[in-house]
């Protein structure tokens, strides 16, 4: 699902620099019409979530064109109808307000939002790192990673039968949580336990959830685990990264590929909301072909996430599995940014209530995370915004120019999905597009898992 952090301590009603009293609708109504906004008979409903977002977008235009009015105007009114602990809609827009008040900041535009931030800077979030315990649980609370988990184990099972040696390669946002439900289900092969190998890479540094032990500490517990259940497994961290496109951990595998290959050895390349942190073509200019570590780079300077599923071809893998949040942040217009995340961020608020109580640390976490997130995309630019989501059908795009093949997942996989599911509130759901497989909440596209082999 998401990243996990603490939750901010002090509401935007609290740190406004200029005094704005508690008013109820009737009396919002009365004020005088602004430039540019409805009249009070519009604005009849201030709780609807599409006014909101309307406001955000004056909001966000006012800072973008340095109109201290108009921001100060449209930020009066939301610190009015958004609070931070209101119902989810509310609490969606204040994030997204706090966003863009970081983000005025940071740019220097509109110098009384500016000022604002730079005056409270209890509005950056602060992050809650987890044990190995407390992570694995919360993963567990929602479907938004478990959909993930459930698929791709069930694919990699199907791929690897038979195979004496099984290569994974791990890049997920959540520190392997996947793979101790995979070795269980592998040490229960027919055939007996293959040796396992797993390679992960670094994960992006300061992007929650934050552990709070070492990968190298991780991978001890994990080869302590894999033993438990008599199965070998051989743990490596590859320092790399998403910045270059892990060109690190491409070149490691390139060479033990050249190893490996002809030994029979099947390699798994999972891959679990990690790959949206590859910049794209909308980030910054890409490195010249010299400085480039992919020999297959050519002159017309593709994207880095281009260049590394090509890379992933040229390796053969067995069976390679996406599995990415299903919307688009990329846009490098504000606005259209904006209305974008504001459309897909709404699903993990008004989830939260199935499974959170409120006031409970986990709900603190649950909730600063999405902060965060909102904050990542609304408030930086360039290779600071890493939550750079792209949509299942752009993906599946680029892995067919990559020249992989998609692959149905069969009906068992369906089946243990639903069963999953079952353990969670009612509105979520699960629907199969083509190939792939999508998490739903209420009829919304949430998370989408795709399988691929070499076309």
């Amino acid at each position: 699902m998401m990243q996990f952090t603490g939750t901010p301590s002090h509401s935007l009603h609290q740190i406004a620099p200029f005094s704005i009293p508690t008013m109820n609708k009737n009396q919002i109504h009365q004020a005088r019409p602004w430039p540019g906004f409805p009249t009070s008979k519009g604005l009849a409903s201030f709780g609807d979530a599409n006014c909101m977002e309307q406001l955000l977008v004056h909001c966000a235009n006012a800072i973008e064109s340095n109109d201290a009015t108009l921001a100060q105007q449209t930020l009066w009114v939301l610190n009015n109808i958004a609070p931070s602990d209101g119902d989810s809609n509310q609490r969606l827009t204040s994030a997204f307000l706090r966003a863009l008040i970081v983000r005025a900041a940071k740019s220097g535009s509109c110098k009384m939002l500016a000022a604002m931030a730079n005056a409270h800077r209890n509005l950056s979030v602060e992050t809650h790192t987890f044990s190995v315990i407390e992570l694995a649980n919360f993963v567990d609370l929602t479907p938004w990673h478990r959909f993930g988990f459930t698929t791709a184990n069930a694919a990699i099972l199907d791929a690897v039968e038979g195979y004496s040696v099984i290569h994974i390669v791990d890049l997920s946002s959540t520190y392997c949580m996947q793979i101790p439900t995979l070795i269980d289900a592998i040490a229960n092969r027919f055939e007996g336990p293959p040796l396992v190998k797993l390679t992960v890479p670094g994960v992006p540094k300061d992007v929650p959830p934050l552990l709070d032990i070492t990968y190298e500490e991780l991978g001890s517990k994990l080869v302590n685990f894999a033993r438990s259940r008599n199965v070998m497994l051989e743990f490596r961290a590859v320092p790399s990264t998403h910045a270059d496109g892990f060109a690190s951990l491409i070149d490691q595998l390139r060479l033990q590929h050249l190893v490996y290959a002809e030994a029979g050895e099947a390699l798994v390349i999972n891959c679990h909301m990690m790959l949206h942190y590859i910049p794209e073509e909308t980030s910054s200019p890409l490195p010249n072909t010299n400085s480039n570590p992919y020999t297959f780079q050519p002159t017309s300077n593709p994207s880095l996430r281009t260049m590394f599923l090509k890379a992933l071809r040229g390796l053969n893998p067995t069976i390679a599995i996406l599995v990415d949040e299903d919307a688009d942040l990329t846009s490098n217009n504000l606005v259209c940014r904006l209305r974008s995340a504001f459309s897909y961020l709404w699903i993990p608020y008004d989830t939260v209530d199935t499974f959170l109580p409120i006031g409970s640390k986990q709900r603190q976490w649950y909730e600063a995370n999405i902060c965060w997130k909102v904050e990542n995309v609304i408030a930086h630019e360039g290779l600071q915004r890493v939550e750079r989501v792209e949509s299942k059908s752009r993906w599946v795009q680029r892995m067919r120019n990559a020249e992989f093949r998609g692959v149905s997942f069969g009906d068992e996989t369906v089946s243990e999905v639903k069963t999953m599911l079952d353990e969670h509130a009612a509105g979520w759901g699960l629907k199969k597009e083509d190939d792939d497989l999508v998490l739903t909440w209420k009829g919304h596209n949430v998370v989408f898992a795709t399988a691929w082999v070499p076309g």
